[in-house]
């Protein structure tokens, strides 16, 4: 029976039908809003204590009657420093919030980008309403964009909200909507269709993902032809993920012949011939996959309202789509 809940301490008496069961089990049973990994961690740092003793084993075989007592400590400072970066903020409650990424920011902060990322961002934007994030304060990274794609972002504020939304993502496919536009070489064919197959790392090179036939993960991409310029040089797709994979719209896009334009890994310059010198010199500074996540749906784990946001293309995609003549106002 639980005895008492705050934030900081959690009181448990093992009832008699939960005797012999291993203690981390035990206590993830009787507290849900804690993950049994994160139990784990706080048992064998010593904040538990069964009858006055400290515990720290977490195969323990509970005995009815035993009442446990956690103390949990206050989320430890993040890692990475919180910096004042500006943010497009499309939604944001208690919780979460659904953040428009520029292309060009790096997501985690990493060896050669330590600053300036997502994560410093978001420390601190939201500051004092994060309340930890598997005992960390930190936001929560539910999904991720590359580095130079923009667009719809979801972030967890707690543990709560970051463990549900991380479980919908990952299982729960009929609520969630995820929309990118992405502007490709050539026209598909057909103009709608679905390309399914598992993503892994490529065989020729090991940092580049792949269509491959062993060791991959299964995946599939739904796809639909908006515009296509009349000469069927390049067309304006939009993409719909029933799985996340890494680069997935990319991979299979350039699976079916059709990579997106000034992609540095999975493109192709050599359809820069027909352009004239104005689309020619807009495309080179570009220099980065034309790919914007334009929609996210998603069914709230706290409130249980379903959000669709959708996030502005930025001015520079705007600006290679008009000059492929794909812009769809």
């Amino acid at each position: 029976m639980t005895d008492t809940i705050s934030s900081d301490l959690l009181v448990y008496t093992i009832p008699s039908h939960e005797g012999g069961q291993r203690l981390d089990k035990a206590l993830a049973q009787a507290w849900p809003d804690q993950s049994r990994s994160r139990l784990k961690s706080l048992i064998e740092a010593g904040h538990l204590a069964i009858g006055g003793r400290t515990l720290t084993d977490v195969s323990y075989r509970v005995k009815p009657g035993d009442r446990a007592i956690l103390r949990i400590p206050p989320p430890e400072p993040a890692v990475p420093e919180a910096e004042s970066i500006t943010l497009e903020v499309l939604y944001e409650d208690n919780d979460l919030l659904v953040i428009n990424k520029p292309a060009g920011m790096v997501v985690h902060p990493a060896a050669g980008n330590q600053t300036g990322t997502l994560v410093n961002a978001l420390l601190a934007h939201c500051g004092d309403s994060l309340s930890g994030i598997g005992g960390v304060k930190r936001p929560g990274i539910v999904h991720r964009l590359d580095k130079d794609t923009s667009g719809a972002m979801v972030v967890a504020k707690n543990d709560i909200t970051h463990r549900a939304l991380s479980t919908l993502f990952a299982e729960d496919k009929d609520n969630i909507e995820r929309t990118y536009i992405a502007a490709v070489w050539g026209r598909p064919t057909p103009l709608t269709g679905e390309i399914e197959g598992a993503i892994g790392r490529s065989p020729r090179n090991r940092k580049k993902m792949a269509v491959v036939a062993h060791g991959g993960k299964y995946a599939l991409t739904r796809y639909k032809t908006i515009k296509s310029r009349d000469d069927s040089l390049a067309s304006l797709v939009e993409c719909r993920l029933a799985t996340g994979r890494t680069h997935q719209i990319r991979v299979h896009m350039t699976h079916i012949g059709h990579s997106l334009v000034c992609d540095p890994a999975y493109g192709s310059t050599r359809s820069l011939k027909g352009l004239d010198d104005e689309a020619k010199s807009v495309l080179n500074a570009f220099g980065k996959q034309a790919l914007h996540a334009q929609t996210l749906g998603f069914l709230h784990p706290i409130t249980g309202n379903f959000i669709s946001l959708s996030a502005p293309i930025p001015t520079p995609l705007m600006e290679v789509l008009r000059s492929l003549n794909l812009y769809q106002r």
